[in-house]
């Protein structure tokens, strides 16, 4: 497994069901509102699990991709984008299925969800593979759809983060060299197994280590 590819086919998923709905009979509000629920819960838990795993790693080892100005820069517009993208999910829910206002609102996710995974693609996907190693990229897609299947079912309560905050968050822990500030790999990792264990969220297992760079896997 590779998160790049874990994220990428999760993307082509939510293109797919745009799509469905844009196809489904507009009469049938119950399919439509089946549809959109299975949706908005990829949508939330692909933002959140990306956050918790992915994000923090690539401020760790990131230089930048493509038109990206800096790696901070990349993380920022991501986080930017998820909390346009749980607004228009929470407007969504607040119209009846299947109503102008209800499409009006689940057109604005489709809108702000598409420009976030072409920049996601061009930018934070292609910045990872180049500078992570095969080994973190697989430890890391195991966390990310670890947690994905333990809250998939019900889904999980959208929190919009500050993306400013985010990246000064995640950047008092690495060193200006990228290595670490204070926080070692293994702390870094408690304070996500308790974070998660604090929200109902069952630990990894062992041997989830990170190696932090491609020249790491090769040791």
């Amino acid at each position: 497994m590779d998160i790049t590819e874990i994220i990428s086919h999760q993307h082509d998923e939510q293109r797919r069901m745009f799509a469905y709905l844009e196809e489904w009979p507009r009469d049938d509000h119950e399919g439509l509102a089946a549809v959109w629920k299975r949706l908005a819960i990829l949508l939330e838990t692909h933002a959140e699990a990306e956050e918790r795993y992915f994000y923090p790693e690539l401020l760790r080892l990131g230089t930048g991709g493509a038109d990206a100005e800096s790696t901070e820069e990349e993380v920022e517009d991501a986080v930017k984008d998820h909390n346009e993208i749980r607004a228009a999910v929470r407007a969504a829910d607040e119209h009846e299925t299947g109503s102008d206002d209800w499409w009006t609102a689940v057109i604005d996710a489709n809108v702000h969800n598409s420009d976030h995974m072409g920049e996601e693609e061009r930018q934070d996907l292609a910045d990872f593979r180049q500078q992570a190693s095969l080994e973190l990229r697989h430890e890391i897609a195991v966390k990310f759809l670890r947690y994905e299947a333990q809250t998939a079912a019900t889904g999980i309560e959208p929190k919009d983060k500050d993306p400013e905050q985010f990246v000064e968050t995640q950047g008092d822990e690495l060193a200006p060299d990228g290595g670490s500030a204070g926080a070692s790999d293994s702390e870094r990792e408690a304070h996500k197994m308790a974070t998660d264990a604090a929200e109902g969220v069952a630990p990894t297992g062992e041997g989830d280590s990170l190696k932090s760079s491609p020249e790491a896997a090769e040791g």
